[in-house]
């Protein structure tokens, strides 16, 4: 059964009525994340008396599925006791680290103090260590390892013991005594293989790595590249301390693309539609107060040429053309810089390669959208009027310039270790609106 197919107000008087019998009947076959999403639905009384309706493995499996949020509101009503041992104790070690770095100090311990599995609480001391922003923040230490100088029958028998406390596995380890990485044991090898075989003497040799400290979007970049489903991580010298899954990128990508995608609408801040009004406002009003700034900066400039609109009234039709015209170019040009970035498709170190081709890029473009504004305005005003010329050249210059600089803001803040993606949307927009306006200014000036 989905969640689609439940009646929420169904749910909801179950709980009330504390039917929990009915409640496991209508819950049992579900998905843990179609769990999780009725949780987020519920609030926080009715979804503790959900999970009490549930083993402590699936309500592991569904609390790492819930919304962020939600799950926070949720844990902060229940003792340390009960998070650790109802589950925290039946979650991968990356899961784990997840919820409790999310904690306070204090919180944390206490969880961890009351971890059944010693080595398990060791593991999430160990990772809580790490940045959240690399590889070893994001990794997990549930594997499969095997050792190169295990024969094949002793190889089996190990994988089946370790197997047992795993929910998947996806590539089997080889290590050395210093367990230090030293391949890949494929499973078809093992069934193909001869029983006398060494692990050795079958792996896959020098298997694609990464470091505990590589940052996350190169993990996944690596993992895109050569097609993984998981990747080791390996320290300093080479052992092997964790992996990463498929899973564990996807998430971080889906939050990557949020961020980014907010950061060029203008979003000073990661924000939900469930948001409150307070975080909304201020995570909107940044931009919003640039952009105002910018508007009034455009007026001022427009302000000390009114003599040239009494002469040439005209030229105010123009005004939202030329500076949505630079607007948009901008954007596009840094929107592209932006996703070559993030994709690394681009390289920052080309940078004059990159604005040379966009050189040219704008040249035709500032070419075609300045003859055709000259057509338009040759038919309606005569090839003697100031307007005729001067905006067909301020669109000109506008498109170069909005090209070139929304070409070369990405590309160096990049260089400066600065996110690239605040340089789309509202900034690029609002410089490029004022600019345009010096431009158009300039122009009518000089041809007047």
């Amino acid at each position: 059964m989905n969640k689609e197919d439940l009646d929420l107000n169904l749910i909801r008087e179950l709980i009330e009525q504390q039917d929990a019998e009915k409640l496991k009947e209508l819950l049992s076959g579900m998905h843990p994340a179609d769990i999780a999403e009725l949780c987020d639905e519920l609030d926080v009384e009715e979804a503790q008396f959900i999970y009490q309706q549930m083993d402590n493995e699936t309500a592991a499996d569904v609390l790492i599925e819930m919304d962020e949020d939600a799950q926070k509101d949720f844990l902060e009503t229940l003792p340390s006791e009960t998070i650790a041992k109802k589950f925290v104790d039946y979650m991968d070690t990356d899961d784990a680290v997840d919820i409790i770095r999310e904690m306070d100090e204090e919180k944390q311990e206490e969880i961890l103090s009351h971890i059944e599995d010693i080595e398990q609480a060791g593991d999430i001391v160990d990772l809580l260590k790490y940045d959240e922003n690399t590889a070893g923040g994001l990794m997990g230490t549930e594997m499969v390892i095997v050792k190169e100088n295990w024969s094949m029958p002793e190889c089996l028998k190990e994988m089946r013991m370790q197997a047992e406390e795993m929910d998947e596995i996806y590539y089997v380890y080889v290590v050395d005594d210093e367990e230090r990485l030293r391949g890949v044991f494929p499973l078809k090898r093992m069934i193909t293989s001869p029983s006398v075989s060494k692990v050795k003497h079958v792996m896959r040799k020098d298997p694609i790595s990464v470091h505990v400290d590589t940052p996350i979007d190169e993990v996944v970049q690596t993992i895109e590249k050569y097609d993984l489903v998981a990747v080791p991580v390996v320290d300093s010298i080479g052992r092997l301390v964790g992996r990463i899954t498929v899973d564990d990128v996807m998430d971080e990508v889906r939050e990557q693309a949020e961020r980014d995608y907010q950061l060029a609408s203008g979003l000073s801040q990661d924000v939900e539609t469930d948001d409150n009004v307070l975080r909304q406002t201020t995570a909107r009003l940044p931009w919003l107060l640039i952009g105002m700034a910018g508007g009034i900066g455009s007026s001022m400039i427009l302000g000390n040429f009114d003599n040239i609109f009494a002469t040439h009234p005209e030229m105010a039709l123009f005004i939202p053309l030329i500076g949505g015209t630079g607007g948009n170019v901008g954007t596009q040009s840094s929107a592209i810089v932006v996703q070559g970035l993030a994709n690394n498709s681009l390289d920052a170190s080309n940078t004059w390669k990159q604005i040379l081709k966009e050189s040219v890029v704008a040249l035709i473009n500032a070419t075609i959208i300045s003859m055709l504004v000259y057509i338009y305005n040759f038919i309606c005003f005569g090839a003697t009027a100031t307007v005729t010329y001067s905006v067909s050249l301020s669109l000109f210059a506008v498109v170069m310039f909005a090209s070139i600089f929304g070409t070369l803001v990405p590309l160096t803040l990049e260089k400066m270790k600065i996110d690239p993606a605040i340089a789309t949307g509202p900034f690029i927009t609002t410089t490029n609106d004022i600019l345009a306006m010096v431009f158009y200014m300039a122009i009518t000036v000089l041809l007047s």
